[in-house]
This record gives C-alpha cells, structure tokens and sequence, in this order.
C-alpha cells in the first residue's frame, strides 16, 4: 500500500502509463468530458476536491512542459487564473471552445468537484531527465 502521494489507485495508475507529449486535463465539474481519453472522475461534492487541490497533487507527481487554459478564465474566475499563473508562468490561452476541442486528444482526464468556472488546464508531460 502506498504511503504517500496519490492514494486513489485509479489516478496512481493512469499517471503511471503517461509519456512524454501526452495531455491531462484537469477539469471542474462542468467541463464536458470528450469520448476517448481515460477519466478520473474525483467530484463527490460541489467544490470538493477543488481545482487546486487536484492540480497540486498531479503536480507533485508529475512533469510538465506545457499548460493550456482558456482565455475566459481570466475575467470569469480570477482565483483560477492567479493560481494557473502562479504554476504556469508561461501558460499558453485560448478560447474555451478550443480548449474543449485540444482536450479531445488528451490521454487522461481528471474531474475535480471544482464548482467555479473555467477551472480547467491541459498539462503537457514532459520528461525527467
């Protein structure tokens, strides 16, 4: 049993089978989930896990070369945008229509509860060495 890090099997293991290129998506609870990519539903209550608290524990466990989110995020839900331009200084916009479309190619996605809009980004792994 594992003591430390994530604890939920279903995660530990989708993050285990990722490789260099491939997209995660972490998501609130209304982004639309596209057909294809392996989800990891983590909702159980409105804000509970939030964003943030997702987003940091894949972020621990993870490397990352790259983060897409949608533009409307900036006027919509500033605690969401302060948060992704604190971990991402370079975090690359776009509409929420293209973001929706880029997460269609993603190789995982993780639903949080998060109940705020536009609490969405497209990591890009990157590799360790």
């Amino acid at each position: 049993m594992k003591k430390a890090g994530i604890l939920n099997r279903q995660l530990s293991g989708a993050i285990a089978e990722l490789g260099h290129g491939d997209g995660v998506l972490v998501c609130d609870a209304g982004m639309p989930i596209p057909d294809g990519p392996r989800v990891v539903d983590l909702a159980f209550l409105a804000g509970v896990p939030s964003f943030a608290e997702v987003l940091d524990g894949l972020l621990a466990e993870l490397v990352v070369e790259g983060a897409t989110a949608a533009t409307e995020v900036r006027g919509a839900n500033t605690e969401a945008s302060t948060l992704l331009d604190a971990r991402f200084p370079e975090l690359d916009l776009v509409s929420h229509e293209k973001l929706k479309e880029l997460s269609a190619r993603a190789r995982l996605v993780v639903r949080t509860g998060e109940a705020r809009p536009y609490a969405n980004v497209l990591l890009r792994c990157g590799v360790f060495f």
